[in-house]
C-alpha cells in the first residue's frame, strides 16, 4: 500500500512540473492553466488539466476595473489606494485632481510625496496597517480641512493585500462649527456680562453708602460672573496724578500695591487704565503677555494668571474714577461683552453720582434742620421775651403765662395730638395774654373789682394780641389761638362769640388750661381758690363753655395722673 502512494506522489509531482513547462509555453498563446486534484475511489487520484482562454477573464477584470472606478470618480472626495510600501496602486478622479499631475505619474509613487504632502505616511495608515480599527485624523492643507481615514484589506490567510485611503473634506463642518463656539463663546461672554449688570443694578438700588457700594460691585463682578479680579479707583489730582484703589475683589495678593496705578503720561500710566482716565472711553489689553503697555507690571500678572484686562472710565461731567476687570483667558473681551460692560460702568457712574447728590442733599438738610432748630430757638427766646415783658406790667399775675402753656402742652399730649401741634399750642400759651400789653397797668394790678368799663377793656386784650401777632409767619396758628382763647362753645365768649367747630382746638385747649390756672391761683381781688374749685368749674361746665374732649383730657392729668403746676 505504502509502495502505491509513494509512487502516486512521484507522478503527480511530474505532473505538475509539465504544468509549469506549459504553462510557461502557452504564456504567449493568451492561456491559463488550471490543475485539479480529483480525489478517485480508495487510493487512486487523478489529475485534471485543463487550459482556458486568459482573454475573456482579463476583460472581466477590466470591465470590473472600470465599473470600480467609475464609481470612486464620482465621489468629490479624494480615494487612493496603497500597497506595504504606501505606493499608489489606484486613485480616483479627485485624487488626482487635488494631486495636479496625471494618472500615469501618480500611479506606483510614494502617496506622501504626491498629495497630501508630508514628510513620512500618516499617522492612521500605520495604524490601519497594524489591524487596528478604523483610524483617522484630520490633515490641513492649504485652506482645506480633511479628515484621513484608512482600511486595511486582507486575504483569506490574514496576508496584507492594500490599504485604501479616504480624504473627507470637513472644511465647512469646521467652519461651522469654529462659528458654533465662537456664537457659544460670545453668548458665555454676553451672558457673563449682563449677570455682572445685573448684580451692578439690583446693589444700585438698595445702595446707601458709596464705599459699601463700590465694595459691592467688585465683588458681585468676580463672585458672580467668573472674573479673575475688578477694581475700582478714583482719580486723584496730586503731584504723581494717582489712582486712588477705593475697592477691589478677587484674586490680587499684593498685586495692585505692585502696580501703583497712575493716570500719568509715564511709562506706568501707559495700561488700559490709565489710557481710560486720559482718553475717557474704554481701553482693554486682550493679550497682557505680549501687550508693550503691561510691560511694568507683566511678571506679576503672570503670576495671579491675569490674560487679559479692560478699563472702563467712570465719567459724570468728567472722568472721576475707572472700572478695570482682569481675566484669566486671552481675547476675553469681545464686542458684545464689552459694550455691556460699558453699560455697567454708565450705571456704576449714575449711582455714585447718586449718591453724592443723596449725601448733598442730607447735608444741606440737615444743615437746613439746623439753621431751622436755630431760628426756632431764636423766635422761642423771643416769644418768651415778649412774655416777660407784659408779666413785667403785671406783677400779680407773673408766671400765669407759662403755666398756662406748660398744662396746655400736656393736655395737648394727653389728646394724642402730635407733637409738633402740641409745640405750637405750648407757645400759643406762653403768649395768649400779650394783648395786655395795651391795657393800663392799673386795671391789671387793681387789687379790687373791676368796673364793667375796666372789664370791656380787657376783654380787648384777645383782638390786641392778634393784631400784635398776625404778622408773624409762625409754623402754627399762633395768632388764631390767641384770638380766640375766650370764645365758649355755647358762643357765649369773646370777643367773636364763636361756637362749636368754628373755635380751633388749640383755642379749645388754652380755653381749659386758662381758666383752671386762673381759678386755682392768686389774683390781685382775691385769694386762689385752689385746684379742686378749678376742676369743679371745668366738669359743671363741660360741653357748655369747654370742649368735652379737652375738659376729660384735663382731669386725667390731674386726677389719674397726677399734674401739679410748678
Amino acid at each position: 500500500m505504502s509502495d502505491s502512494i509513494e509512487k502516486l506522489r512521484r507522478e503527480l509531482q511530474a505532473a505538475q512540473c509539465t504544468v509549469a513547462e506549459l504553462q510557461d509555453q502557452l504564456e504567449n498563446r493568451e492561456t491559463t492553466h488550471r490543475l485539479t486534484t480529483l480525489e478517485l475511489e480508495e487510493s487512486r487520484s487523478a489529475l485534471l488539466f485543463m487550459l482556458e482562454d486568459l482573454e475573456a477573464g482579463r476583460k472581466k477584470i477590466e470591465q470590473a476595473h472600470q465599473e470600480w472606478m467609475a464609481a470612486l470618480d464620482v465621489v468629490d472626495d479624494p480615494i487612493f489606494l496603497h500597497d506595504a510600501q504606501f505606493r499608489i496602486l489606484r486613485c480616483n478622479k479627485a485624487y488626482q485632481q487635488c494631486a495636479g499631475i496625471p494618472f500615469e505619474q501618480i500611479i506606483g509613487q510614494p502617496y506622501y510625496a504626491i498629495f497630501p504632502k508630508t514628510k513620512v505616511p500618516l499617522p492612521c495608515c500605520l495604524r490601519a496597517m497594524e489591524k487596528t480599527e478604523e483610524t483617522e485624523e484630520e490633515v490641513v492643507v492649504g485652506e482645506v480641512i480633511y479628515r484621513s481615514r484608512a482600511f486595511s484589506i486582507y486575504d483569506e490567510q490574514e496576508g496584507y493585500l492594500y490599504s485604501v485611503h479616504i480624504l473627507e473634506d470637513i472644511t465647512m463642518d469646521r467652519l461651522a462649527e469654529n462659528e458654533r463656539k465662537q456664537a457659544e463663546i460670545a453668548l458665555n461672554h454676553a451672558n457673563r456680562a449682563l449677570v455682572a449688570l445685573s448684580e451692578v443694578n439690583r446693589n444700585l438700588v438698595y445702595a446707601t453708602d458709596e464705599n459699601e457700594l463700590l465694595q459691592a460691585i467688585c465683588q458681585a463682578i468676580v463672585e458672580q460672573c467668573g472674573y479673575r479680579l475688578a477694581w475700582v479707583g478714583y482719580v486723584q489730582h496730586d503731584e504723581s496724578k494717582s489712582i486712588k484703589i477705593m475697592a477691589h475683589a478677587g484674586y490680587d495678593e499684593g498685586y495692585l500695591d505692585a502696580m501703583q496705578p497712575t493716570w500719568a503720561e509715564t511709562e506706568r500710566g501707559m495700561g488700559p487704565s490709565g489710557r481710560a482716565v486720559r482718553s475717557g472711553t474704554t481701553q482693554s489689553c486682550q493679550g497682557m503677555e505680549d501687550d508693550s503697555c503691561c510691560l511694568p507690571w507683566r511678571d506679576e500678572a503672570r503670576q495671579y494668571g491675569f490674560a487679559s484686562s479692560i478699563a472702563l472710565p467712570l465719567a459724570n461731567s468728567k472722568v472721576f474714577g475707572v472700572l478695570t476687570v482682569y481675566a484669566d483667558e486671552v481675547n476675553a473681551f469681545i464686542p458684545a461683552e464689552v459694550a455691556l460692560l460699558e453699560e455697567m460702568a454708565g450705571d456704576l457712574a449714575f449711582g455714585v453720582r447718586t449718591l453724592h447728590t443723596r449725601r448733598e442733599r442730607d447735608l444741606a438738610l440737615e444743615q437746613n434742620r439746623q439753621q431751622l432748630g436755630q431760628l426756632q430757638d431764636n423766635l422761642e427766646d423771643t416769644v418768651r421775651a415778649i412774655a416777660t415783658i407784659v408779666e413785667m406790667r403785671d406783677p400779680y399775675t407773673a408766671g400765669h403765662q407759662a403755666r398756662v402753656a406748660d398744662l396746655a402742652v400736656a393736655i395737648a399730649r394727653q389728646m394724642g395730638l402730635p407733637d409738633e401741634q402740641a409745640h405750637g399750642i405750648h407757645l400759643a400759651g406762653v403768649l395768649h395774654d400779650l394783648g395786655k400789653i395795651r391795657i393800663p397797668a392799673e386795671i391789671l394790678s387793681k387789687p379790687g373789682r373791676i368796673t364793667d368799663i375796666e372789664r370791656s377793656l380787657i376783654r380787648v386784650h384777645p383782638q390786641a394780641g392778634y393784631d400784635i401777632l398776625q404778622g408773624i409767619n409762625f409754623p402754627w396758628p399762633i395768632a388764631q389761638m390767641v384770638l380766640q382763647h375766650h370764645e365758649r362753645v355755647d358762643g357765649s365768649g369773646y370777643p367773636q362769640g364763636l361756637k362749636g367747630d368754628q373755635i380751633i382746638i388749640g383755642a379749645c385747649v388754652l380755653s381749659v388750661a386758662d381758666v383752671v390756672e386762673a381759678i386755682s391761683a392768686h389774683r390781685p381781688y382775691r385769694a386762689g381758690l385752689g385746684i379742686e374749685a378749678a376742676l369743679e368749674e371745668i366738669t359743671r361746665n363741660r360741653g357748655i363753655f369747654y370742649d368735652p374732649q379737652v375738659v376729660d383730657a384735663c382731669l386725667t392729668l390731674f386726677r389719674e395722673r397726677g399734674y401739679s403746676f410748678k
